[in-house]
Order: structure tokens, then sequence, then C-alpha cells
């Protein structure tokens, strides 16, 4: 990896960083909690490759309230026991979706109508509805292996007549996960915290095709090491996903976001007002090959760059992304970071490889619905 010189600015640069330092979350506000302090056991749903940088984000937020459990856990997700207040869980931005985790010493699913399990089933069920407004439970599915089995269908029905909720094949907002645990014996029953992915943003009131997943933006966010005086520029902003996060991580001096696509700028436009930042993010119309930004203003850049599937093609990336990294590195100050996502790994590697502009400090393998991009964290070079 190359080490990143001095800046060469008349203000102290405290966050010369190595590549693997993230940003530290802000504590979440927590409402009072019951007494005692509940302890459970939890599993977080994580995007294949982001799961050490979760870890931090939750030991940050938490403290010696979390422990990691190694045993138990699955590819792309995260098992730990808290201390504390679940709500403070649902404030997690780097995870997918966080469940409570219950254990069952049974041999078959269908001990799990017994008196004793199906209350203790019910029990959690009310603790993930207490964290969130009655109405936005409705619906539940139960997701298992053979869950159309007839022992399956009579636990659905019961817990639909228990709890008033509307059984659907879709997923609900109350989901169940019910399967064998991965070491010792029995059955475990997880218990999603919300009532749809955390990832699933409120603030997201207008989609677009191939929008980038909100968790892996918050991710790009804190490995750029986000500081109050930033000057943020996000190219091909899209939905505004990436300004979003970054806004919700840290405040900055200033925030743009440039599409070419005015219908792009619309869409994102719904969004920051949604998430409360209209005042602090400003986005242009402006074509990144040649972007109407003075040269040496960045401090920070960022952009989920068109995957040449949902969005552009490879041909077209092969003419594009040469320009935009020179683009880039002209509007960037020297040292500055840049967090680039795309699927076209090839392109971007022989371009990165030998750069007179850009430092690689890392790159991340990311899983995303069959996909797998890869994450750039780079340096512009003095």
């Amino acid at each position: 990896m190359n080490t990143p010189k001095r800046r060469s600015t008349n203000r102290p640069n405290p966050r010369r960083r190595q590549a693997e330092r993230v940003a530290i979350p802000k504590p979440a506000p927590e409402p009072p909690s019951p007494s005692p302090i509940p302890v459970m056991e939890c599993e977080a749903d994580v995007a294949d490759g982001l799961t050490g940088l979760a870890w931090r984000e939750l030991k940050a937020r938490f403290g010696d309230r979390i422990e990691r459990a190694e045993m138990g856990a699955r590819d792309s997700s995260l098992r730990f026991v808290y201390v504390g207040n679940p709500f403070q869980l649902l404030s997690l931005r780097t995870v997918q979706a966080v469940y409570t985790v219950r254990h069952y010493p049974v041999p078959r699913p269908k001990a799990l109508l017994g008196d004793q399990h199906f209350k203790r089933m019910l029990a959690d069920i009310a603790a993930a509805r207490d964290l969130a407004p009655t109405e936005s439970f409705r619906t539940l599915t139960i997701s298992a292996a053979g869950s159309d089995s007839s022992v399956m269908m009579r636990l659905k029905d019961e817990l639909t007549t228990r709890t008033g909720l509307e059984a659907t094949e879709e997923e609900g907002d109350l989901l169940l996960r019910v399967r064998r645990p991965l070491i010792g014996e029995g059955w475990e029953v997880l218990t999603r915290l919300s009532p749809r992915p955390l990832a699933t943003r409120a603030w997201r009131v207008c989609n677009r095709e191939g929008a980038l997943n909100a968790a892996v933006a918050a991710a790009m966010a804190m490995l750029t090491m986000p500081m109050p005086e930033d000057h943020v520029l996000n190219l091909m902003c899209g939905s505004g996903t990436l300004l979003i996060e970054r806004l919700a991580a840290e405040t900055c001096a200033s925030a743009i976001g440039y599409d070419i696509d005015p219908t792009a700028l619309d869409c994102a436009a719904q969004n920051v007002m949604a998430a409360g930042f209209a005042d602090h993010i400003k986005l242009r119309q402006g074509d990144i090959r040649d972007l109407p930004h003075p040269a040496r203003s960045a401090d920070v850049i960022c952009a989920d760059l068109p995957f040449g599937n949902l969005v552009g093609s490879h041909e077209g990336n092969v003419a594009l992304y040469p320009v935009l990294l020179q683009e880039a590195a002209r509007v960037a100050k020297p040292g500055a970071r840049a967090a680039f996502i795309t699927g076209e790994v090839r392109l971007m590697d022989g371009l990165l490889d030998g750069s007179p502009l850009w430092s690689t400090d890392q790159v991340i393998r990311v899983g995303l619905g069959g996909l797998h991009p890869r994450l750039y964290l780079l340096s512009r070079k003095e």
C-alpha cells in the first residue's frame, strides 16, 4: 500500500489513516431501558465482505455491552451477545437486519407448539413489536426448510391466530427464521427486530433501478474517515444514497452531488428532503467527464459507478472510466480520499495499476444479491 504524503495545505490533517481504519459512528439515542437490563443473543445479516466493518461499528457503539459469538455464526452474518435496550440495535447502519436468537432443546419443530416454547416465541414477537409503532407489523412470514410442511403450516396458523398478523408468502413485516443450529442439537428461532430490513431506509421515498444498498453506502462513508471539515463530492449521485449516508455518519463543510440526468436529480432531491438534509446537500446537473467544479476542492469523492448490466454497458464503461478517474483527480485535493464501488473489476484494476493519480489503499469484495462488485478505497497522489 502506498502511504499518502502530507497534504499541501495550511490546515491540520489529523486523519492520515491506514486503510483498515474506519470512522467511529455517533452513539444512538436510547430510550429508557426496562429493569433489569436485558441480555440477549442476536444475529445481524451483513453484506458479504463487510462483516469486519459491521463488527467495528457494533463495538464502537456498544463497547463492553457487546461480545462477539464466533460459534454458530453463518456466512455473511454476525452472532453476538448484547446487553441493553434492543431499540438501539435498530440504529445500526452497516447491517442489513438484526434478529434475536432463541434456542429450543427440542428434537423436531413440532415441539415448538408446546405450551412453554410457544409462549417464548410469542414473547419474542411481542418484544419486537414493542420497538415500532403498532401498525408497523401487519404480516408474518416463517422462513424455514420445509416451510410448506404440515408442522410449519400449523405453527404459522397458531402464530397468526395469537398475534393477529396475516400470513404471507412474501417477506412479511414480522420475519421468523426456524432452523437447526450450526453447532449442537435442537432448533433455533430468529425474530427480526424491525418490520423491514434496516438497510431499507425510511428516507428512500424515491427509488431507481440499480440504486446502491444503503448499508453498503454507509460502509463506504465510514471507510473515508468522515470529518466535519470535509468537502464531499458525489459523482453520478443517482438517487442520493451515498450523500445521505455520508451526512448521517458525520456533518461536513459541504456536500455536492452531480448527475447528468435531471430525473435522477429529482429523485435524489426527494430522498434528501425525506432524510432531513435538504439544507446541507446541493444537487447539480453536470457531466462527470467535464464537471463544472473547481480543481483541488474536494476532500472526499465517492461514486457508485455503472456496473454495465442494469446501468450502462461495458463498452460505454471502457470509454467512461478513464475519463472519470482523470476528472475526479482534477477536483480532488492532494491526499483526498475516494470510495468507488463497481462491478467492472478488471477494467478498474487495470486503470489503477500503476496509476500516476491514485493510490489504492484497500479493495473489498462485496456480495450484493448475486453480484460481487469491488469497493475501492483510494487516495489522491500529491
